[in-house]
């Protein structure tokens, strides 16, 4: 299982990963923290992408999409990166430590981290 962080989904969604994220995608199950679909809906409220969460094309591609809680544990690790940053970085970056789960982003901050399993 990988665990995507929000401009990866998107990215996915809109068909524009790198070759090498289509790979790594194409051979997984994924999974994202539950504030990545607030930040979708959020981004589509502000008019930066086009994904509408009320659409039954979207909805249909994330019914097999995992979605993380942001639980106490979550909170906890978000204490304990070694990288300050988005507070929803900060939220998938834990989300991927507290479940051993490899995130797939793109954001340099995060992927300078020692403690985040990357993919």
């Amino acid at each position: 299982m990988l665990n995507l962080d929000t401009h990866i989904l998107i990215h996915a969604l809109e068909g524009d990963l790198t070759p090498q994220e289509r790979k790594l995608l194409t051979n997984d199950r994924w999974s994202i923290s539950a504030i990545v679909l607030w930040e979708i809906a959020k981004l589509h409220q502000l008019g930066r992408i086009a994904l509408d969460v009320d659409s039954a094309d979207v909805a249909r591609v994330l019914a097999p999409v995992y979605v993380w809680p942001l639980d106490l544990a979550v909170c906890r690790q978000i204490r304990r990166l070694d990288f300050k940053g988005d507070p929803a970085d900060e939220i998938i970056a834990s989300t991927s430590i507290v479940n051993n789960v490899p995130l797939v982003t793109r954001d340099r901050v995060i992927r300078r981290s020692k403690i985040v399993p990357l993919a």
